[in-house]
């Protein structure tokens, strides 16, 4: 049964609603990057640029480097927005948007997440590259899907027991990365994290600038969670919706981050932009080598 109108929205021109883009569009790597104007520095290093489209906080440039191609796009900040990226996405290369019918063979694309992100363990130094081998979300984006089959529950369960969870905020969810691209673009420069997605920036991250915070001490009962060697590694506001998302539609995911801050420390970076920079080089090297 074709996919009401109202579900898959789409523009005039056949594009998906918020992306504005067409299946010929993107290639079957994508790198997402928060920020719209990170998606240049990414793009500075192609050969070729086939497009560039925006829409809204989406901007995306298709293009290669070498043989290889590659779309970038931007998601803007925070989980609802991966929602909408994730799922439009997903519908460019497995659904048929003219009959509006999933498609019988279905398309499994990488996706890697270049970012910015914070240490709270005050060992993992400024300007490190750190991947996300599981993603905890503090949002409730995944429990509006069937997704139980995803979810690491022993270790949220953990995590539940070991903040004192209050039951008025979202159950926390705990995702793994695509384990191939861990493999792939992991090396001897990079560190291997457990990353906590925030639904905030300030209070959700325990900032205090003139609102005081529900539980003063949520940083240091993260960073002191230890669940069979696993501890949380740093924070950030994206990592796992994509990998929440990822895993359910059948995508390889991954997320790379560049620690500008280090909570535990009350550091930040003194080049934030050079330390960016070196893991957009870092990250597209690793991908050409396969």
């Amino acid at each position: 049964m074709p996919i009401k109108a109202s579900e898959l929205i789409l523009n005039e021109d056949g594009s998906v609603y918020h992306l504005n883009l067409r299946p010929e569009h993107i290639s079957n790597t994508i790198i997402t990057v928060g920020d719209p104007d990170r998606v240049d520095s990414v793009t500075k290093h192609f050969d070729t640029i086939e497009l560039k489209i925006k829409k809204r906080e989406f901007h995306t440039q298709t293009g290669t480097i070498g043989n290889k191609r590659l779309t970038v796009i931007s998601t803007g900040i925070g989980t609802d927005n991966i929602d909408i990226v994730l799922n439009e996405l997903d519908a460019l290369v497995n659904i048929d948007l003219e009959r509006r019918e999933i498609k019988d063979n279905l398309t499994a694309l990488d996706i890697i997440r270049i970012g910015t992100s914070g240490a709270i363990q005050d060992s993992i130094p400024l300007d490190s590259f750190l991947i996300s081998e599981y993603g905890c979300g503090f949002d409730s984006l995944l429990h509006f899907y069937q997704s139980n089959h995803v979810q690491q529950f022993e270790i949220s369960n953990a995590l539940k027991t070991h903040l004192d969870w209050d039951v008025k905020k979202s159950d926390p969810y705990v995702v793994s990365c695509g384990h191939n691209l861990l493999q792939q673009i992991s090396s001897d420069r990079t560190i291997t994290g457990f990353t906590a997605t925030n639904v905030g920036f300030y209070g959700p991250q325990s900032r205090v600038l003139r609102l005081d915070v529900k539980d003063s001490d949520f940083n240091d009962k993260l960073a002191s969670f230890n669940y069979n060697d696993l501890s949380i590694t740093n924070l950030e506001m994206e990592t796992a919706g994509i990998y929440g998302l990822s895993k359910l539609l059948g995508h390889n995911a991954l997320s790379m981050n560049a620690i500008i801050a280090n909570r535990a420390l009350g550091e930040f970076s003194s080049n934030p932009k050079d330390a960016v920079d070196k893991l957009i080089e870092y990250t597209l090297e690793k991908i050409l080598e396969n």
